[in-house]
């Protein structure tokens, strides 16, 4: 007895109970959804497996007393096959056990399910856009990033196991002065020059003006201007390239790699740039003003605190227009929700992300999430050595690995400031919660193992056995997963898989270290043994699963 069949039944019993009450009192039919009827977990176990307050909830619609509709309840749910006891508890909490063996059959059912256990539906018909990082292509990726990486990725994973259609997103910042800076510093490089004002300093420079040569040796030989030129664009494609392997070996993937450039580009039929075209629809929409020799939105009048530039008098444009244009993109390609994951000095945007929403025609509170995450300091971590001023990715990769780093990142809410204590990330202690975590799911590999040379198999499955006070617990715990799943999908906060599957781990450890699934000495193989197998296979398939929504490994052995 899955929680979802136990919810589809209790729907249709509530639903027949309504329509018997409207039937007789010709009163109008309330309008139910499977969302109103959905089960808790009790805080305490000994009340039941599953809870349900929907009798509270239609109590006064009804004109009823709640505890009296709660009892009314009672009698259909007793009649579900799998439910042994059914109490009302309370001003009219539904409290419902399950028998041993419905409860036992969601072993079954994970097992079957395999890597698709835990995903579901409630964001089924949503094709979201999320952007993140979209870090300047000027530098290496440093500590900053590694959060809103390891946060953006496991976001959009939870978002696609809920049934979204998500298209991940980079937006790279490859226009304007900073790009020129950037290649003249490592034209400076080239010719042995001081680092110019206000430009990228570091031996990483020294190293992309090495390959620049290395590509074009009379480079140094070419006028200043052009030279520059020549030095940005083959700068910026080797440190885009690099960025994107960084990202790569944090196991995080992007869909769309996306060009600030594009939005400049004149189109080759009409001439006109992104940024053009965007001005044109905002005034279209009547947003557009000239004044003080500039043109403007009038972004005011949807909540910001000021209006914003797009052109200025001597004819650049703001970042604020590309603002404009890339939602606009967005909004073409067919993304009607869009979620940018933003750093901690970047709450400014918000405002102004709502108002162009809303310019733009768009609902502002549906069609756009900013989500700021804070920002994150590791004791311990040495600063680079090539950029000098940062801690890079790269170097905390080698120090810590991709998956601790990944794990504790993701286990944090994205709008908490984190500290970290780089040892205990290397720990290989039950202090460390990925250790924890992966060590439970190796656990069950190794009995697995062992159980296939005792010649203990999953031919035997009688789920009435699995009575033992920590197989009750570890079951009700497995049951739980699609629901954190949903939950951590609609609140854009994957922290809930990681702390979820911390309380699994020691759920299942308590177990293991309570009950044997192979025989003890000459004992014969039984149904128990088989049985208890099908029981750590789930739970290590669920532990595999969510430590998959975070970006985790889930070895084997450790």
């Amino acid at each position: 007895m899955t929680p979802e069949a136990l919810s589809a039944a209790l729907f249709a019993i509530v639903s027949d109970v309504l329509a018997s009450r409207e039937s007789a009192d010709g009163g109008e039919r309330l309008q139910l959804t499977e969302a109103d009827v959905a089960l808790e977990r009790p805080r305490n176990r000994d009340h039941g497996d599953w809870a349900s307050n929907i009798a509270m909830k239609l109590a006064k619609r009804l004109g009823t007393n709640p505890r009296a509709f709660a009892l009314e309840l009672v009698p259909g749910i007793q009649a579900i096959d799998g439910v042994a006891a059914v109490d009302v508890a309370g001003p009219g909490f539904i409290n419902i056990t399950l028998d041993t063996a419905a409860a036992g059959e969601i072993a079954r059912t994970i097992v079957d399910a395999g890597d698709a256990y835990g995903h579901n539906a409630v964001l089924a018909g949503h094709t979201i856009n999320m952007e993140f990082v979209s870090a300047n292509p000027t530098g290496p990726l440093h500590i900053g990033h590694t959060r809103w990486a390891a946060l953006g990725d496991s976001i959009a994973r939870v978002l696609k196991a809920s049934g979204a259609a998500v298209t991940t997103e980079y937006y790279i910042n490859d226009a304007g002065a900073q790009m020129d800076v950037f290649g003249l510093s490592v034209l400076h490089a080239a010719k042995g020059l001081p680092t110019p004002e206000k430009g990228y300093p570091g031996p990483y420079i020294q190293t992309l003006a090495q390959r620049v040569l290395e590509v074009v040796p009379d480079l140094l030989d070419k006028p200043d201007e052009e030279a520059v030129a020549i030095a940005r664009d083959l700068a910026y494609e080797f440190q885009l390239a690099e960025i994107q392997q960084s990202l790569a070996n944090f196991h995080v993937h992007f869909d769309v790699f996306f060009s600030e450039r594009s939005l400049h580009a004149p189109d080759a039929v009409t001439g006109k740039t992104a940024i053009d075209d965007a001005e044109e629809r905002l005034r279209a929409q009547g947003h557009v003003y000239e004044a003080d020799d500039a043109v403007w939105v009038r972004t005011t009048d949807f909540g910001d605190d000021k209006d914003r530039v797009l052109t200025r008098g001597n004819g650049i444009v703001t970042y604020f227009a590309a603002d404009a244009a890339y939602y606009l993109s967005k909004k073409d390609r067919g993304f009607p929700e869009k979620i940018y994951l933003l750093g901690a000095d970047h709450h400014g945007y918000v405002g102004r992300l709502k108002a162009l929403a809303a310019a733009a025609g768009d609902d502002p509170e549906t069609g756009l999430s900013v989500l700021i995450g804070q920002l994150v300091n590791l004791n311990g971590a040495k600063l680079s050595k090539r950029a000098g001023n940062i801690i890079e990715l790269d170097d905390l990769l080698d120090w810590l690995g991709a998956d601790a780093l990944r794990y504790w990142l993701a286990r944090y809410p994205a709008d908490s400031p984190l500290a970290l204590d780089g040892e205990k990330l290397r720990s290989r202690t039950n202090d460390n919660p990925v250790f924890y975590v992966q060590y439970a799911h190796a656990r069950t590999r190794s009995v697995a193992r062992n159980a296939a040379e005792a010649g203990v198999t999953r031919a035997d499955f009688e789920p009435a056995l699995l009575v033992h006070p920590t197989e009750t617990a570890l079951l009700g715990a497995l049951q739980e997963f699609p629901r954190i799943v949903a939950h951590a999908a609609e609140l854009r906060e994957p922290h809930r898989v990681a702390r979820y599957l911390e309380e699994l781990a020691g759920y299942y450890h308590r177990w293991y270290d309570a009950t044997r699934v192979l025989p003890f000495g000459d004992e014969a193989i039984a149904p128990i043994h088989g049985t208890r197998l099908w029981l750590n296979d789930a739970t290590g398939q669920v532990v595999r699963n969510g430590l998959d929504l975070i970006g985790v490994s889930a070895p084997d052995r450790m």
